[in-house]
């Protein structure tokens, strides 16, 4: 007899780009707080979205072409994984999708003895500028999966340790209203093909499929993998590509009020169009990925 799952909370996604600054300017027009440019040990730097459900956008670039490649080489799979979305899919984009842990040994035990281990765990430490200023470190354990059939997305489980507690409330608020991930949309012509990958990644057996795709839940957002008339049924994009594999479409954001949004849309000067319910921004230079708003009660 198994143990029941509980699905992991989602912690956050990584969204490959060619220079902060744009990025930076492109979601503060789309009303969102930025946090300050941080660099890692192995030659990446983000500058981060942060939301107070816990989840966030991990805008990733590179500093130093050099450091990266040389960390590649030595088996930093975050940064190998990068270096070939760049190769494949060009700087920008929506790479990976991370899930909370609370041990990420374990859990890379466990994606090796499924068969769906991307290599070494990573471990690293770096300095962590505070909202008063200071500086401390905060250190990191990732657990990394993937699926071959699979190149242009992968995942990781990530271990906090040693993070300094940090009131973020400056940081969480937006002026867009948006409070969190709702929902992440990945795309494959075949959707249940990736069922057990996107199951174990979210410790949830629990499937619901239909005629448009698949959603899995996690623990306050959901994965959901759309097929060609599920993208167009809920994104209004037409696919005609014949390319197989899992692909980061879009992002599902709670918002507290969308005629609020929709205004701070229209006077930053950001196209905007309605699908549904919901307000749906297409891609543009610092943004790769459709963002859609949704109002949460």
């Amino acid at each position: 007899m198994t143990s029941p799952r509980t699905p992991r909370p989602l912690d956050h996604v990584v969204l490959p780009v060619e220079d902060l600054e744009i990025t930076r300017a492109r979601h503060e027009a789309l009303g969102f707080t930025v946090a300050a440019d941080a660099l890692h040990p192995f030659g990446t730097e983000n500058a981060c979205v942060f939301f107070t459900d816990g989840t966030y956008l991990e805008p990733l670039a590179v500093a130093s072409r050099e450091d990266c490649e040389a960390a590649a080489l030595k088996g930093n799979v975050f940064v190998a994984r990068d270096q070939a979305y760049r190769f494949r899919a060009g700087d920008n984009g929506f790479s990976a999708v991370v899930v909370s842990s609370q041990d990420a040994a374990a859990d890379h035990n466990r994606f090796r003895r499924l068969g769906m281990s991307a290599g070494d765990m990573l471990e690293f430490s770096r300095p962590m500028q505070m909202p008063d200023e200071s500086v401390q470190t905060a250190s990191f354990k990732l657990a990394f999966a993937s699926d071959l059939r699979a190149p242009d997305l992968f995942a990781f489980a990530v271990e906090r340790i040693n993070v300094p507690a940090a009131d973020r409330s400056a940081l969480t608020a937006h002026s867009n209203g948006v409070t969190g991930i709702s929902e992440l949309y990945l795309s494959e012509p075949n959707p249940t093909d990736f069922q057990y990958f996107i199951q174990e990644l979210c410790d949830n057996r629990e499937v619901d499929a239909n005629s448009f795709g698949m959603t899995i839940e996690l623990d306050g957002s959901a994965v959901t993998v759309l097929n060609r008339a599920g993208l167009q049924a809920f994104l209004g994009v037409l696919d005609e590509r014949r390319e197989r594999g899992l692909i980061g479409r879009a992002l599902a954001f709670k918002v507290k009020d969308l005629v609020k949004l929709t205004e701070l849309l229209n006077a930053n000067g950001v196209m905007a169009r309605e699908v549904g319910s919901r307000v749906l921004v297409d891609p543009a230079p610092g943004q790769d990925a459709i963002y859609c708003f949704e109002e949460m009660q």
